[in-house]
Protein backbone atom coordinates (compact mmCIF):
# COMPACT_ATOMS: atom_id res chain seq x y z
CA UNK A 1 0.00 0.00 0.00
CA UNK A 2 1.38 3.68 -1.04
CA UNK A 3 1.47 5.62 1.86
CA UNK A 4 -1.16 8.85 1.72
CA UNK A 5 0.61 12.18 1.71
CA UNK A 6 -1.93 14.77 3.19
CA UNK A 7 -0.55 17.67 0.62
CA UNK A 8 -2.00 21.10 1.28
CA UNK A 9 -0.95 24.08 -1.13
CA UNK A 10 0.75 26.76 0.92
CA UNK A 11 -0.13 30.02 0.07
CA UNK A 12 1.58 31.41 -2.53
CA UNK A 13 4.24 34.25 -1.89
CA UNK A 14 3.51 37.34 -3.61
CA UNK A 15 5.98 37.75 -6.59
CA UNK A 16 8.63 40.37 -5.62
CA UNK A 17 8.57 42.01 -8.93
CA UNK A 18 4.58 42.12 -8.83
CA UNK A 19 4.56 43.78 -5.43
CA UNK A 20 7.64 46.37 -6.58
CA UNK A 21 5.18 47.29 -9.57
CA UNK A 22 2.10 47.83 -7.20
CA UNK A 23 4.29 50.31 -5.15
CA UNK A 24 5.55 51.86 -7.79
CA UNK A 25 1.74 52.70 -9.55
CA UNK A 26 0.11 53.55 -6.07
CA UNK A 27 3.16 56.12 -4.66
CA UNK A 28 4.00 57.56 -8.23
CA UNK A 29 -0.21 58.26 -8.02
CA UNK A 30 0.18 60.56 -4.91
CA UNK A 31 3.45 61.69 -5.12
CA UNK A 32 3.32 65.07 -6.34
CA UNK A 33 6.78 66.73 -6.13
CA UNK A 34 8.18 63.80 -7.67
CA UNK A 35 5.53 64.33 -10.74
CA UNK A 36 5.71 67.96 -10.78
CA UNK A 37 9.24 68.03 -11.40
CA UNK A 38 8.81 65.77 -15.14
CA UNK A 39 10.61 62.39 -13.01
CA UNK A 40 10.04 59.44 -14.56
CA UNK A 41 10.71 56.13 -13.52
CA UNK A 42 12.56 53.70 -15.70
CA UNK A 43 12.90 50.84 -13.70
CA UNK A 44 11.78 49.31 -10.31
CA UNK A 45 11.96 45.92 -8.22
CA UNK A 46 12.77 45.02 -4.92
CA UNK A 47 15.24 47.04 -3.12
CA UNK A 48 15.89 49.03 -6.63
CA UNK A 49 14.28 51.97 -8.30
CA UNK A 50 16.04 54.58 -11.66
CA UNK A 51 14.41 57.67 -12.18
CA UNK A 52 15.11 60.15 -14.46
CA UNK A 53 14.45 63.75 -14.67
CA UNK A 54 15.05 66.43 -17.42
CA UNK A 55 16.78 69.60 -15.84
CA UNK A 56 14.64 72.94 -17.18
CA UNK A 57 15.19 76.11 -17.06
CA UNK A 58 13.15 77.19 -13.94
CA UNK A 59 15.76 74.44 -11.74
CA UNK A 60 18.95 76.68 -12.31
CA UNK A 61 20.56 78.63 -9.58
CA UNK A 62 22.65 81.77 -10.08
CA UNK A 63 25.06 80.31 -11.62
CA UNK A 64 23.11 78.99 -14.26
CA UNK A 65 23.99 75.30 -13.38
CA UNK A 66 20.98 72.95 -11.56
CA UNK A 67 20.24 73.77 -8.18
CA UNK A 68 21.42 71.19 -5.89
CA UNK A 69 17.87 70.48 -4.20
CA UNK A 70 16.64 69.68 -7.57
CA UNK A 71 19.75 67.09 -7.52
CA UNK A 72 19.17 65.95 -4.36
CA UNK A 73 15.09 65.35 -5.08
CA UNK A 74 15.50 63.38 -7.74
CA UNK A 75 17.62 61.39 -5.57
CA UNK A 76 15.87 61.25 -2.55
CA UNK A 77 12.76 60.49 -5.04
CA UNK A 78 14.39 57.10 -6.25
CA UNK A 79 15.74 56.21 -2.71
CA UNK A 80 12.08 56.44 -1.82
CA UNK A 81 11.05 54.15 -4.49
CA UNK A 82 13.53 51.52 -3.98
CA UNK A 83 13.18 51.32 0.14
CA UNK A 84 9.26 51.37 -0.59
CA UNK A 85 9.37 48.65 -3.07
CA UNK A 86 8.67 45.99 -1.08
CA UNK A 87 5.19 47.40 -0.45
CA UNK A 88 6.28 47.83 3.65
CA UNK A 89 5.73 51.39 4.35
CA UNK A 90 9.55 53.17 4.38
CA UNK A 91 10.36 56.83 5.42
CA UNK A 92 13.74 58.10 5.40
CA UNK A 93 15.97 58.43 9.13
CA UNK A 94 18.70 60.26 7.22
CA UNK A 95 20.36 60.99 3.86
CA UNK A 96 23.87 62.86 2.88
CA UNK A 97 24.88 64.04 -0.81
CA UNK A 98 28.10 64.75 -2.35
CA UNK A 99 27.91 66.76 -6.00
CA UNK A 100 30.65 65.88 -8.24
CA UNK A 101 29.74 67.81 -11.15
CA UNK A 102 27.55 70.11 -12.40
CA UNK A 103 23.96 69.43 -14.48
CA UNK A 104 22.49 71.81 -17.14
CA UNK A 105 19.85 73.20 -19.06
CA UNK A 106 18.61 69.86 -20.76
CA UNK A 107 20.52 67.38 -19.12
CA UNK A 108 19.12 64.11 -19.05
CA UNK A 109 20.05 63.08 -14.81
CA UNK A 110 19.55 59.26 -14.47
CA UNK A 111 19.49 58.65 -10.72
CA UNK A 112 19.55 55.09 -10.03
CA UNK A 113 19.57 54.04 -6.60
CA UNK A 114 20.40 50.20 -5.22
CA UNK A 115 19.67 48.80 -1.64
CA UNK A 116 23.35 48.46 0.53
CA UNK A 117 21.83 46.95 3.63
CA UNK A 118 18.22 46.08 5.28
CA UNK A 119 18.97 44.82 8.66
CA UNK A 120 15.43 44.62 10.81
CA UNK A 121 13.77 47.86 9.90
CA UNK A 122 16.66 49.83 8.80
CA UNK A 123 18.24 49.93 5.47
CA UNK A 124 21.05 51.87 3.52
CA UNK A 125 20.64 53.14 0.00
CA UNK A 126 22.95 54.00 -2.49
CA UNK A 127 21.78 56.73 -5.07
CA UNK A 128 24.41 57.24 -8.51
CA UNK A 129 23.36 60.41 -10.42
CA UNK A 130 24.28 60.73 -13.79
CA UNK A 131 23.90 63.10 -16.88
CA UNK A 132 22.65 61.68 -20.02
CA UNK A 133 26.90 60.95 -21.28
CA UNK A 134 27.16 58.95 -18.05
CA UNK A 135 29.10 61.51 -16.16
CA UNK A 136 28.82 61.42 -12.32
CA UNK A 137 26.62 64.28 -11.06
CA UNK A 138 25.69 63.47 -7.42
CA UNK A 139 26.31 60.60 -5.09
CA UNK A 140 23.73 60.22 -2.25
CA UNK A 141 23.65 58.02 0.63
CA UNK A 142 20.09 57.66 2.24
CA UNK A 143 19.31 55.65 5.28
CA UNK A 144 15.59 54.25 5.78
CA UNK A 145 13.39 53.38 8.48
CA UNK A 146 10.17 50.95 7.96
CA UNK A 147 7.04 51.64 9.77
CA UNK A 148 5.85 47.96 11.83
CA UNK A 149 2.65 46.81 10.38
CA UNK A 150 1.96 49.42 7.41
CA UNK A 151 2.19 48.87 3.88
CA UNK A 152 2.70 52.02 1.18
CA UNK A 153 -0.20 50.50 -1.00
CA UNK A 154 -2.92 49.26 0.15
CA UNK A 155 -3.19 45.46 -2.12
CA UNK A 156 -6.80 46.56 -3.69
CA UNK A 157 -5.33 49.27 -4.72
CA UNK A 158 -4.22 47.88 -7.53
CA UNK A 159 -7.49 47.43 -8.84
CA UNK A 160 -7.79 51.17 -9.14
CA UNK A 161 -4.94 51.47 -11.27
Amino acid sequence: MEPTSSTSAAPAKPDPQATADLVRSGMLANDRATQGLGMRIVAMGPGHATLEMQVRDDMLNGFGTCHGGFITTLADSAFAFACNSRNQMTVASGLSIDFLAPARKGDLLIAEATEVSLAGRTGVYDVNVRNQDNVPVAVFRGRSYAMKGRMTVPPNAAAGH
